[in-house]
């Protein structure tokens, strides 16, 4: 396997986990934000971390998109004790739709499979207009158009 390869599974390896620790049945697109932010080393780490988001940052912005997504449907956070999530650990989430769709839209950013690189796997994730991802980047105060801007400017200057 090439090393793009081994990255790729790790990514969705680490959102798999990212998915059961929060008890979804599904691996999504935030699950793949919070495995690239996790794993130093690569250009997109780097874009991410100039942005102040790390992926503790990155957590508490989806737990803020959460809250704000329960308040919108008259359900505040506050006011209800919910269980903690449990999923068996011999459970494997299975690939969402947005998780699907970020990693298409990342492959299709790359002229082909040798020019894939970590940031184009965070440029599909953050190219969706719609979605968790979104909502929590714009909750948390983050210009995702700039952010997007920043990575494809990265994948200009650097290799990996």
């Amino acid at each position: 396997m090439s090393t793009i390869d081994h990255y790729i599974n790790d990514i969705v390896v680490r959102g798999a986990a990212e998915a059961r620790e929060e008890g979804s049945a599904a691996t999504e697109a935030h699950h793949l934000l919070l495995a690239i932010a996790a794993v130093e080393g690569t250009a997109a780490h780097r874009v991410l971390a100039a942005a102040g988001l790390g992926r503790q940052a990155i957590r508490d912005a989806l737990d803020r998109e959460f809250e704000h997504s329960l308040d919108a449907v008259g359900l505040p956070l506050a006011s209800h004790d919910l269980p903690r999530p449990f999923r068996d650990p011999k459970d494997h989430p299975k690939p969402g739709a947005s998780a699907r769709l970020a990693l298409e839209r990342g492959f299709a950013a790359a002229k082909g499979k040798k020019d894939l690189r970590p940031a184009h796997l965070l440029l599909g994730v953050l190219s969706a207009d719609v979605g968790t991802v979104p909502r929590a980047l714009a909750l948390a105060g983050v210009d995702r158009a700039g952010l997007i801007d920043r990575v494809e400017e990265t994948l200009l200057r650097e290799s990996w």
